[in-house]
């Protein structure tokens, strides 16, 4: 899986990942948000997702959380990251380490060092990996 391919290197620093998950919660609400991968590697077994054991939503914890049936909306800064709304662009990501704002708008530029990758999946109505390689000040 996409995920489970890149979790030693978020594991170790090199990269922050913020997944996107837009699906059906077990109510049947449409919800959506951003994850912080890293956080969420570190506060939960990930073995049951990796394995299609459990499903992988957004929860309101998260660094955005989206219920589009009861509109609640949450947002959260991580260790990691800094969720900043502009009114004009949207939601940003500020990563914490090396200062740099990734943008999750499908129709701009990530952002400098960060990737946006759409994934192919019949098991979510939509999921992007946004990929951002920190370089560490030594």
């Amino acid at each position: 899986s996409a995920l489970a391919s890149r979790e030693e290197m978020v594991r170790n620093g090199k990269l922050t990942t913020i997944i996107f998950i837009r699906d059906r919660n077990p109510k049947g609400q449409e919800v959506s948000g951003y994850i912080d991968y890293a956080l969420r590697l570190k506060s939960e077994p990930f073995e049951p997702y990796f394995e299609r054991k459990k499903r992988l939503l957004p929860k309101p914890s998260d660094l955005s959380y989206y219920n589009w049936e009861t509109q609640t909306c949450t947002s959260n800064s991580s260790p990691n990251f800094q969720v900043i709304a502009d009114s004009e662009t949207g939601l940003l990501f500020k990563n914490k380490r090396d200062r740099k704002v990734i943008n999750v708008d499908p129709k701009a530029n990530p952002g400098d060092n960060s990737t946006r990758t759409e994934i192919k999946t019949t098991e979510y109505m939509q999921v992007v990996i946004y990929d951002h390689m920190t370089r560490r000040k030594n």
